[in-house]
């Protein structure tokens, strides 16, 4: 079994190419495989390996300046749901195109997973889920508001169009991990919301933490591996994804005559062209040629 962890950390980092050097020679010196985020605001990633690799990533991470007290969610896969070992200088660990370094000063109230379902049965509370329309399909929590927001950057514009909706209400927020609240949360207070709250540890610690049968939270959660979706125990989902464009497909999904392997699904067969597909499919082709080789595509 491999080891898979999510974190981050936001704190002020200042000479990132060392950093980055530093952390690229301990993931590779321990074989694993993931990415990694770096930016003058923190920390982000989800890698995995074997047990002792992670750790010994994790203990060169906790020397970093500000990072003695990083905490991870753990899961385990039983193949390596990553291709490569990326780490990466950004301008934001998560882009919502507002960099900032000082977010653990200026975000909203933690609400711990096992408290979560009776702070947002109070009728004045609601629920908004801060991730991308595509992973909200796959499952949300019950009653939740979905932005449809195709990307973390148009968060704050949809606050600003929809935000005078909830002005008499709780705020409360959750993404997969926690880090997007972080910074969705953090936007609110700068606008003078004190009232906003977010779900600490992300629908991951709920998962985690929350028996299935006194559980708000309805279908799969989406993560950003080959793994696709997780379920109660963060065990792997039942979900693939297209790669034509990177949705997340059901096995119903996949037995609609939109979906073509590698190539189409119901959701994105109208919106590419013919070379597109022919393009796909030629992937699609190197890609079953390396799984019969025994290799790994990095198109896969």
């Amino acid at each position: 079994m491999y080891q898979v962890i999510t974190f981050y950390h936001f704190v002020r980092f200042q000479d990132l190419v060392s950093l980055q050097r530093s952390l690229r020679e301990t993931c590779r010196n321990e074989r694993t495989k993931g990415t990694i985020l770096l930016a003058h605001e923190g920390i982000n990633g989800t890698i995995g390996g074997s047990e002792s690799g992670v750790t010994r990533v994790l203990e060169e991470i906790r020397t970093f300046p500000g990072c003695q007290n990083v905490s991870w969610r753990t899961s385990w896969s039983s193949r390596l749901p990553f291709n490569r070992m990326k780490v990466r200088l950004k301008q934001e660990i998560v882009s919502m195109g507002r960099p900032n370094g000082e977010l653990s000063m200026r975000t909203g109230h933690y609400v711990a997973s096992v408290d979560w379902n009776e702070f947002c049965h109070d009728p004045d509370t609601v629920m908004i889920d801060t991730r991308n329309h595509y992973e909200v399909t796959i499952g949300t929590f019950v009653g939740a508001i979905n932005p449809k927001i195709k990307s973390f950057r148009e968060f704050p514009e949809w606050w600003e169009n929809q935000g005078h909706l909830f002005m008499d209400k709780k705020i409360a927020m959750f993404c997969t991990g926690g880090i997007r609240c972080e910074k969705s949360t953090h936007y609110l207070v700068q606008r003078g919301i004190e009232d906003v709250y977010h779900l600490k540890g992300g629908i991951l610690k709920y998962l985690e933490d929350v028996p299935k049968e006194d559980s708000l939270w309805q279908g799969s959660c989406f993560v950003f591996d080959d793994r696709v979706s997780v379920d109660y125990g963060l065990i792997e989902g039942p979900h693939i994804l297209c790669h034509g464009c990177r949705a997340p497909l059901s096995p119903e999904d996949t037995k609609r005559p939109e979906y073509e392997p590698g190539v189409s699904c119901h959701h994105c067969i109208s919106e590419t062209s013919d070379d597109d597909k022919e393009r796909f499919r030629e992937r699609q082709k190197q890609i079953t040629l390396a799984r019969a080789r025994g290799q790994t595509h990095l198109g896969d």
